[in-house]
């Protein structure tokens, strides 16, 4: 009996030894690719912003006097809501496809470039609403002037800025699941 009490290390000893083995997080390493990634997933706000112009429809409205503004036709108020709902999910697609895409950087895996993933999907975001807007302006300009009784296109718009968190949250939430169904203490990131 002795010898096996002699034999079992205690839970102090067990957890030191476990303390010991766990990976501490990589930050000088990851900098540079986390720039990378933060400037690389951003730019994906151009393409996002065209594609969003393209997609979201147009208000029909009706001009009914030379000062005023135009007024929007029956049911042609609800495009707003349309347009900000493609705009949101967009966002959602596209965080998805960038968690799961920065988690196969497998090297790299971390919170230094899960922050960065998260830092470039939200300047994506805000640069995909401003290109988005600035496109949708260009494409639906209204050239010379209505008369009164004439029918114009409004370009869409997008009416809240909070839709910009829709996609940063998706990569956080996408790269976390993939985290945590890994449940490696080192994400994996050694590839022996």
């Amino acid at each position: 009996m002795p010898e096996q009490q002699a034999e079992t290390p205690s839970f102090a000893q067990a957890w030191a030894e476990a303390r010991e083995v766990r990976p501490k997080v990589v930050v000088k390493a990851d900098l540079v690719p986390a720039i990378s990634v933060l400037s690389m997933v951003g730019l994906l706000g151009i393409p996002l912003g065209w594609i969003w112009s393209r997609l979201a429809p147009t208000q029909r409205m009706r001009v009914v006097s030379a000062e005023g503004d135009p007024i929007a036709l029956q049911l042609e108020s609800w495009h707003r809501f349309d347009a900000l709902a493609i705009f949101a999910l967009m966002g959602l697609a596209t965080g998805l496809v960038v968690g799961v895409a920065v988690w196969f950087l497998r090297e790299r895996r971390g919170p230094v470039v899960l922050l960065a993933a998260v830092g470039g999907s939200l300047l994506a975001a805000w640069l995909g609403m401003r290109m988005g807007i600035a496109f949708a302006d260009s494409l639906h300009a209204v050239t010379g002037t209505p008369n009164v009784g004439d029918i114009v296109e409004k370009a869409p718009v997008l009416e809240s800025g909070w839709v910009v968190i829709a996609q940063p949250l998706t990569v956080a939430l996408a790269y976390g699941v993939l985290a945590t169904w890994n449940s490696r203490d080192d994400l994996g990131r050694r590839l022996g």
